[in-house]
């Protein structure tokens, strides 16, 4: 019998992919969103997150830009 889950793929670099699993690291167990990791850079995660996922990278890279200070 197959045994299907809907879901969406990610597809990312090294780092990305690091701060997403640490993202799904710290929430609580029944929170967690990442379905299956299928290598270093590609996930299958519940389809509801993407929102979130995409508003984290966005903060994470805000915090993390260089502005010329004048």
């Amino acid at each position: 019998m197959v045994n299907a889950t809907k879901g969406l793929f990610i597809s990312c670099d090294i780092p990305m992919a690091q701060f997403i699993v640490n993202m799904n690291a710290a929430l609580p167990a029944s929170q967690k969103f990442i379905i299956h990791v299928l290598d270093s850079t590609h996930f299958f995660v519940q389809p509801d997150v993407a929102g979130m996922i995409r508003s984290a990278i966005s903060e994470f890279r805000d915090q993390n830009s260089y502005e010329k200070p004048t």
